[in-house]
């Protein structure tokens, strides 16, 4: 069975950073934070999160809580019982340009339980969260990445997803299809070599496409490749390496199909990037 996880974080690399272990009490306001998401592991306890268009989640159990993108929200908990937590900021390269992060809702709670395997995972962070020991911050960092991409198995299992990338990376066929053009993104693909790859013939494979991906195949792949331009232009690439690494036969036809998916040049768009950069600085 092909990875599906695989051909995508070997080019959207996730990262976490913890920023709180221990008991947490009383109420606690968490702002969004730029292009960085929370992951929250609650050990014990009863948490209230309350979200800004009033939305409420009433926790009462050993839970996930993940929001994989800037999102602000208030936990409330019984002072005078407290609630054992770890939390990190989470951040997929690529920020909400990201694909995964696009396939995902504001908003994920999960028991603990509904992790499968991650049972010793949990069990070494939750000690070394609630230890002092050398090397912490960064062990803590990486077991919050393993939990995060356990996650992102779960939902892909579990069929919660219904529309969007990761329930295509869930569906028996499409997967095929869509780990080719990741692990590819130069290869001239055509619909009939895609519904190829998929085992399905044209029409059924463009009608499941479209139903559960959310776009035609040939509008994927256009998006697939820009992110992939952005993410080299990031890291400073030339235009003339990354026409050829992303199936584009020239400047100008990366850059034509690069304004058609994002309304800017790549140079307007790296420009925009660097300002913000700057600023933020």
């Amino acid at each position: 069975m092909v990875d599906r996880l695989q051909s995508l974080l070997s080019r959207f690399a996730v990262r976490a950073e913890v920023f709180h272990t221990g008991a947490l009490t009383g109420t606690n306001d968490l702002p969004g934070d730029g292009e960085r998401g929370q992951l929250h592991l609650i050990r014990d306890g009863r948490i209230q999160v309350r979200h800004q268009d009033g939305s409420v989640l009433d926790i009462d159990q050993p839970s996930i809580l993940l929001y994989p993108r800037a999102h602000a929200h208030r936990l409330v908990v019984d002072p005078s019982t407290g609630a054992g937590t770890a939390c990190a900021h989470v951040q997929f390269e690529g920020g909400i340009n990201n694909p995964i992060v696009n396939a995902l809702p504001p908003v994920i709670c999960l028991p603990l339980k509904e992790l499968y395997g991650g049972a010793p995972i949990l069990e070494v962070l939750f000690e070394e969260a609630f230890a002092q020991r050398c090397g912490r911050q960064a062990l803590l960092d990486r077991l919050f990445e393993i939990v995060l991409i356990q996650v992102l198995r779960v939902l892909m299992e579990n069929g919660q997803l219904r529309v969007g990338l990761l329930a295509g990376m869930a569906h028996p066929r499409l997967r095929h299809a869509l780990v080719a053009m990741h692990e590819a993104p130069a290869e001239e693909w055509t619909l009939e070599s895609l519904a190829q790859r998929a085992g399905m013939s044209r029409s059924a494979f463009a009608d499941s496409f479209r139903d559960t991906i959310g776009s035609t195949p040939g509008h994927y792949l256009q998006g697939w490749r820009t992110r992939l331009v952005q993410q080299a232009l990031r890291k400073g690439q030339p235009l003339k390496r990354i026409a050829m690494d992303v199936g584009y036969g020239s400047e100008a036809a990366l850059s034509r199909a690069f304004k058609a998916q994002t309304g800017q040049s790549p140079r307007q768009w790296k420009q925009g990037v660097e300002t913000r950069a700057a600023v933020t600085a």
